[in-house]
């Protein structure tokens, strides 16, 4: 298309809204850069931490480089929701991006941890933009029906990235440099490239009318009080397992978000439909059903899926990248349930089923990894994996299109990231206990461990002797050396290494069976949803 031609186009659908498929194609391509930055960079990160904080000899530091991106990402998110309905949401995402890029290229040059800590706050705050404002637009630009097929392409991308991310973050880690500059800085830096690229598409091809607002009062005690509410409980869901969840840091964190969040509601409510998250939307039972839904998925979701690595690392013995791959099971699953899921639903209209059926695979992949033991083969492993995927893929799209549907067009970007934003918070929830079961749990078998190591080295001494059981002559805390460096159970001896690989197995079981409580639970509201 002649660059004339583009312009004219472009005049004609922000006149009518009405797009041709070539420009939502572009646009989509866009969109799905956007989230593919934001979705890679949670696990690209997480694999190369180690590598990162040795060189920025950090390592005591490395949990806030996380928890600063989660903060600041999660409060984000529904404040652009809001900023979105306001000022049109094409503007939020090329800022977004914008500053998620800056972001990146300024973590690629920090010289401490704590320099990439606040760097990585501030790409976070352009990463709380990236995936509901992208869900926001897709819903501006493509029919009710329609929106389905294509988020089941932007579940392929979310899907991708868990893969590729370890796999990235490994080789870059690995590497001493690259055009004079060391290997883990390229993990932020390459997202340069393909964040221009997202952002030159965006401001190219996406032209949609925005209806003005009424009123463009900004709500700012909502973003005030929202963050008091917020962040001392994301920094206790993070640091909690590591403070105790009943010391004095914990208490004075569950005091201040409790405050503010009474705070919150209150401000919302004086502020009416100018808040951050207006509270007329819970008038309606379909949104108020989806947002619960979302909270309890999130924390069934992402709490159980937190171990399927650390089993994959401790039991089978796999490093982060391996763990990557052995993953792919779970995405093909995902991918494929969401564009079946996805046409089925632009067909028919109809989209309770797969809650339904999304629920009921979560459920049982959990309760047939419940049954898990270390003498499971990977393809056993799998099975699990598959099915956990065909819920993901029913599930996750399925609770965007019911909040969408369920408010008026003037709210569906406030609707979006609020889904969003609960689905988050659900998600940091459930990752925050379930990682607590699990290490609970295997302390509890610490003295089980013992005994079975102990008879082992009973039963033949010489395995002492033997230097690739170093590990287990330092009279440590073998569970603890678990949670922070795994790698000695990759050369120890059977008999040694063994026990241990059976109480992380049984460990997980307890969070496993947890994990298809929590999902099972919301089964029954979903009955009372419309179709």
């Amino acid at each position: 298309m002649a660059r004339a031609d583009r312009k004219a186009a472009a005049a004609e659908s922000a006149k009518t809204g009405i797009m041709t498929h070539r420009q939502i194609m572009f646009v989509l391509f866009g969109l799905m850069a956007g989230m593919f930055l934001s979705a890679l960079d949670q696990s690209v990160v997480g694999t190369a931490m180690r590598t990162i904080a040795d060189d920025l000899n950090g390592l005591s530091a490395q949990a806030w480089v996380t928890t600063a991106y989660l903060i600041t990402s999660t409060i984000a998110t529904p404040i652009y929701g809001k900023l979105g309905d306001i000022f049109g949401r094409r503007y939020l995402f090329i800022i977004a991006i914008s500053i998620f890029i800056l972001g990146s290229v300024i973590c690629g040059f920090a010289t401490s941890m704590y320099e990439l800590a606040a760097f990585r706050a501030i790409q976070g705050i352009g990463a709380g933009g990236l995936f509901a404002l992208a869900l926001t637009i897709l819903a501006d630009i493509v029919p009710p029906r329609e929106r389905a097929r294509y988020q089941g392409m932007f579940l392929a991308v979310f899907g991708t990235s868990s893969v590729l991310g370890p796999l990235i973050g490994g080789l870059l880690a690995g590497m001493d440099s690259f055009i004079g500059i060391t290997g883990w800085r390229w993990i932020f830096l390459m997202n340069l490239p393909i964040g221009l690229i997202a952002l030159a598409l965006v401001v190219s091809f996406l032209h949609v009318p925005h209806q003005e607002s009424k009123s463009k009062r900004i709500d700012w005690w909502g973003v005030v009080t929202i963050i008091i509410g917020v962040v001392p409980l994301l920094v206790v869901a993070e640091q909690g397992r590591e403070w105790g969840w009943g010391s004095w840091n914990s208490i004075a964190a569950y005091v201040i978000g409790g405050f503010g969040i009474a705070a919150f509601i209150w401000v919302e409510k004086q502020m009416g439909p100018d808040a951050i998250l207006p509270l007329h939307l819970f008038k309606s039972s379909t949104f108020s059903l989806t947002t619960l839904l979302g909270v309890i998925i999130g924390i069934g979701m992402f709490g159980g899926m937190i171990s399927l690595p650390l089993v994959l690392q401790i039991v089978y013995g796999a490093s982060p990248t391996e763990a990557g791959y052995l993953m792919i099971p779970m995405v093909i699953g995902m991918m494929s349930a969401s564009i079946i899921s996805g046409r089925i639903t632009s067909n028919t209209g109809k989209y309770k089923i797969f809650m339904i059926c999304g629920t009921a695979c979560m459920a049982v992949a959990y309760i047939y990894l419940s049954t898990l033991n270390y003498q499971w083969q990977i393809w056993q492993v799998s099975i699990g994996m598959v099915l956990m995927g065909l819920g993901l893929g029913q599930m996750m799209q399925t609770l965007t299109i019911a909040s969408q549907n369920a408010v008026e067009a003037k709210d569906i970007g406030v609707a979006t990231s609020s889904s969003t934003f609960f689905r988050q918070m659900g998600g940091t929830l459930g990752v925050a206990v379930f990682l607590s079961i699990l290490f609970n749990t295997l302390a509890d078998k610490g003295e089980e461990m013992a005994k079975a190591i102990k008879a082992a080295i009973m039963a033949n001494p010489a395995l002492l002797a033997d230097p690739r059981n170093a590990a287990f002559t330092q009279n440590q805390d073998l569970g603890s050396m678990i949670q922070y460096d795994s790698s000695f159970l990759k050369t120890a001896s059977p008999e040694l290494a063994n026990p241990i690989k059976d109480a992380f197995a049984q460990s997980a079981n307890s969070v496993f069976i947890s994990a298809s409580v929590v999902v099972i639970g919301p089964s029954n509201l979903i009955w009372v949803m419309p179709a």
